[in-house]
Formats: structure tokens, C-alpha cells, sequence
């Protein structure tokens, strides 16, 4: 039988970065000036740092980097809370019913249910599956998620099988379309391919914003132990060329 009500930990952390808040909008003319709107750049560049925290492995950086983060979500609250619209208890009260409904095998004795079929079935009768998608995704998380949300109704491939041959279509019309040398048409079918790996990658259990960024990583610190060799051997690498840097490259990338 599924619990109606369900109990979990009181007031804490939440609530005294909110007490902060508001007594820095009482206290601090830059703090009370801030709005909504204003306070967007920095909870994006806080976001952006608590992943790449994430991704040094640094418990000590990620710990203020969360803490930074935290603190421009309660400003965002606070901010709401004053203009009368919602505030932390209705926050929270939206966020207790979602996941509720999304876990009935945990708050219920319904069986597991796939998460994107969840949260399909909470939209409004009318709504489009891709309906609600943030316009500020950057494209790669984006195509994951267009990916995401269609496969919650079926539409999807079996296994990465499926997948990996469209990469390969999308790859030989990509050849075809530079071959043909009209720009747009490079464009677009290099956008399908871009598309076609995001599905790959997601069939593969890997995100491919994590992949790329880690891609991105090694490539650098590969390039600049190249330069480091470059340096030690009195090579310029502004005017070395092609064939020496490749040389190098291949030199370090061995055992």
C-alpha cells in the first residue's frame, strides 16, 4: 500500500544559507540591488565550476565550489520570496511530489518504471515530448536530451548496434557532402553526425559532454608535454610544421 505522506529531515543547511541571504540583502547595498536576472551569469559560472571540481577530483575545491553554488541558489529563492511568487517551502513541496511520483518503488509497491516514462507522463495534456527543454544547453547536452526523452515513448534503437551503424551512414554522407563542396550541406550532414555520435555515445553509457571534456583534457596535456619535448630538443613549434609535430606527437603517445 503507498505511503501518502512521507517524513524526512527538518530544517538545516538549506535554511541557514537562506538566513544568510537575507541578511546580506538587508545588510550589503550590492547584495540588495541584485535581481533575478542579474544573479544569472554567476549561477552559470558557479555551475560550471562545481563540475570541473568534479572532474579534478579535488574533495576540498568541490566542497566551496558546492558551497558557492548553494549560495546562488538560496539568492534565487530569496529573491523570488521577496517579489511574493513562490518560496523555499513551495520549492521544496514541488520537488518532494516529483520524486515521489517518479519512484513509486520507493514511496509505493508499484515496480521500477523508466524515469524519462515518469516524467512523460507528468506533462501537461498537449505538450509536446521535447516541449520544455532549457534553451540554454549547450547543443551536445541538448542532443542528449532530445535523445532522452523521445526514447521514454520507444522511439529508439535497440542497443548501440543500432546506433553505430547511423554513425556510419552519417560518416559516408559527411565524405559525400565534402566531395560536393557546397557549405551547408557539409554543414548539416556534419550536424546529423555530431547527432548520430551524441545517440552512440548515450546507447554506450557514456554522456558526451563528460566524454568530450575528458577527450579535451587528455589532448591538452598531451599537447603541452609536446611542447615541454619541443622545448627541450630547440624545436619552435610555430614553424616546425606538420611533420615534426605529428613525429613528436606519435613519440609520446607510445608506452
Amino acid at each position: 500500500m503507498a505511503h501518502e505522506e512521507h517524513h524526512f529531515p527538518g530544517p538545516g543547511t538549506l535554511d541557514r544559507a537562506l538566513a544568510l541571504v537575507r541578511h546580506l540583502r538587508s545588510e550589503c547595498p550590492w547584495d540588495a540591488e541584485q535581481t533575478a536576472e542579474s544573479l544569472i551569469p554567476h549561477l552559470l559560472e558557479e555551475t560550471h565550476e562545481v563540475v570541473d571540481a568534479i572532474r579534478g577530483g579535488d574533495a576540498s575545491e568541490l566542497e566551496g565550489e558546492l558551497g558557492d553554488l548553494l549560495l546562488n541558489l538560496a539568492f534565487q529563492i530569496v529573491v523570488a520570496e521577496e517579489s511574493g511568487t513562490i518560496d523555499a517551502d513551495s520549492v521544496y513541496g514541488r520537488l518532494e511530489a516529483k520524486m515521489i511520483a517518479r519512484h513509486p518503488h520507493v514511496f509505493g509497491d508499484a515496480e521500477h518504471r523508466d524515469w524519462e516514462r515518469a516524467k512523460a507522463a507528468e506533462r501537461s495534456e498537449g505538450e509536446g515530448i521535447l516541449d520544455g527543454l532549457a534553451s540554454g544547453l549547450d547543443p551536445l547536452t541538448k542532443a542528449h536530451r532530445i535523445q532522452e526523452r523521445v526514447a521514454g515513448v520507444g522511439f529508439d534503437w535497440e542497443d548501440h548496434r543500432g546506433a553505430l551503424a547511423k554513425v556510419e551512414e552519417e560518416l559516408a554522407e559527411v565524405t559525400q557532402a565534402i566531395a560536393g563542396g557546397v557549405a551547408a550541406e557539409v554543414q548539416e550532414e556534419v550536424g546529423d553526425l555530431l547527432f548520430a555520435a551524441v545517440n552512440l555515445a548515450r546507447l554506450s553509457g557514456v554522456h558526451p559532454t563528460t566524454a568530450l571534456a575528458q577527450a579535451n583534457g587528455k589532448f591538452r596535456a598531451r599537447f603541452e608535454r609536446l611542447e615541454a619535448l619541443a622545448a627541450a630538443r630547440g624545436i619552435d613549434v610555430h614553424t616546425a610544421g606538420l611533420v615534426v609535430l605529428d613525429g613528436l606527437w606519435e613519440e609520446l603517445k607510445r608506452p
